[in-house]
């Protein structure tokens, strides 16, 4: 639990370093990551677009904007958020909370989570080719 909760709090500490960009894609490269090659290749953008930036704006407290930028990144965000408090919680008291959180989430939880990725994907590609505001 003590090695998820570093991990969680320099993911959350890295994000709220990066300034998001304004595009609402592309705060990756700030990290000196390429851009993404997906666009230029495939035509559309790739399932993860978004989500650096997403990540930034949700560690600055710009939920509206995390959410526009991909909304399966501002979802992971916030479980990511969330994830750390617990596994800081668990570390220091010995809890089975995520444990019992882990156990429960079973295959149908795993589907869910799938939709909410292409879901997430589609309305990217939906609002980078200008059929969403």
């Amino acid at each position: 639990m003590g090695a998820v909760t570093v991990a969680g709090s320099a993911l959350l500490g890295i994000a709220a370093w990066l300034t998001p960009s304004a595009e609402g894609f592309g705060t990756h490269t700030q990290l000196g990551i390429a851009p993404c090659s997906w666009p230029a290749t495939v035509g559309i953008p790739c399932p993860s677009c978004g989500m650096t930036t997403a990540f930034a704006c949700a560690a600055d407290g710009r939920f509206v904007d995390s959410f526009r930028a991909q909304p399966a990144g501002f979802l992971l965000a916030v479980a990511t958020a969330g994830l750390t408090v617990a596994c800081a919680y668990a570390a220091l008291t010995g809890s089975r909370l995520v444990s019992a959180l882990g156990d429960s989430m079973g295959a149908w939880g795993w589907w869910i989570v799938g939709g909410i990725l292409l879901a997430s994907w589609a309305y990217k590609i939906a609002a980078v080719n200008g059929v969403l505001p």
